[in-house]
């Protein structure tokens, strides 16, 4: 709790006050500090819980399941069927041998992994992948030109990355970005997503990760106005990357097959609907099982088509 930033702590006085709006009728309360405390758990223990193309369908806790460490080269993956939680291995476990899932995103370098992890869990992680940062390099790629860039521009470019993450990441929290609902924003949006694209293409590579995820917000945007080429065009470009930077059996990767498959079934290219669709399924077979709800949704979309 004493590490806890004022931002922090204002979103779970927020997050106390709507409790009180809504509820104040039906129950009685703890005192603030004891909610404090409560509402501070569920930040650090909570699961995000999702469906197959990774959308935020609410948050839960499931105290068995929080008790596994972090790694950022994890054993298992989490996932939910309805109400229940079901932790699958995807490597083989010796006996002894701890389980670990991961606590967060983890397609950025490793400096970036663990500001996340200090920020959202209060602790550095030690695993061999940000021990020897070995991913490190192809993800923040830079463009093999014939003068390579300097080092100290290369610096201020991720630094200028970071900082534009950053404010999509407040934006989105605060649900400011979020209010589509006002017809110049998604063009805003994507305009903001383009003019970074072209100030980080002159130094990164397109599968530097800070393009990837600019090329994602982007691609969100087109969703949502269903602009579905131009969703097409920036997933196409993204899913390669994605395939190398993410470990094997990554929710992450499942998803993203899963939208190109569905935008090309929308834009009548089945061939490859259906060669994408079955990406998705081998990855989702892994991480949800054989049985889920998800998979035989998606299997009956290919019957469909």
């Amino acid at each position: 709790l004493d590490k806890l930033d004022n931002e922090k702590r204002e979103l779970i006085q927020n997050d106390i006050a709507a409790l009180h709006h809504f509820y104040s009728k039906h129950l009685e309360y703890p005192d603030n500090a004891a909610l404090v405390v409560l509402f501070a758990q569920v930040n650090c223990n909570g699961f995000t819980i999702e469906d197959e193309e990774l959308s935020h369908l609410g948050s839960a806790i499931f105290p068995d399941v929080a008790l596994m460490n972090h790694s950022c080269c994890p054993n298992v993956i989490v996932t939910y069927k309805g109400t229940l939680a079901e932790v699958r291995a995807v490597k083989e476990i010796e006996p002894g041998e701890e389980v670990f899932t991961s606590y967060i995103d983890l397609l950025y370098p490793t400096e970036d992994r663990n500001d996340r992890l200090r920020d959202s869990y209060f602790f550095n992680c030690d695993c061999r992948e940000c021990i020897t940062k070995e991913k490190d390099k192809e993800k923040l790629a830079v463009r093999k030109l014939n003068e390579p860039p300097a080092a100290e521009t290369v610096r201020d470019m991720i630094k200028y990355a970071r900082n534009v993450i950053e404010e999509f990441r407040r934006a989105k929290h605060y649900k400011y970005i979020l209010c589509l609902t006002l017809p110049p924003l998604p063009c805003e949006l994507l305009e903001i997503c383009e003019l970074s694209l072209d100030k980080m293409g002159a130094v990164f590579e397109d599968s530097n990760v800070y393009m990837l995820h600019m090329m994602y917000q982007a691609m969100g945007v087109c969703l949502y106005v269903q602009d579905w080429e131009g969703a097409l065009r920036y997933g196409q470009k993204i899913i390669r990357p994605y395939s190398k930077h993410y470990p094997s059996y990554s929710l992450n990767v499942a998803s993203m097959w899963l939208k190109l498959g569905r935008l090309y079934m929308a834009l009548e290219n089945r061939a490859a609907g259906v060669k994408a669709l079955k990406r998705a399924i081998a990855i989702m077979e892994v991480a949800h099982g054989k049985d889920h709800p998800y998979i035989s949704e998606i299997k009956k979309e290919l019957e469909d088509h």
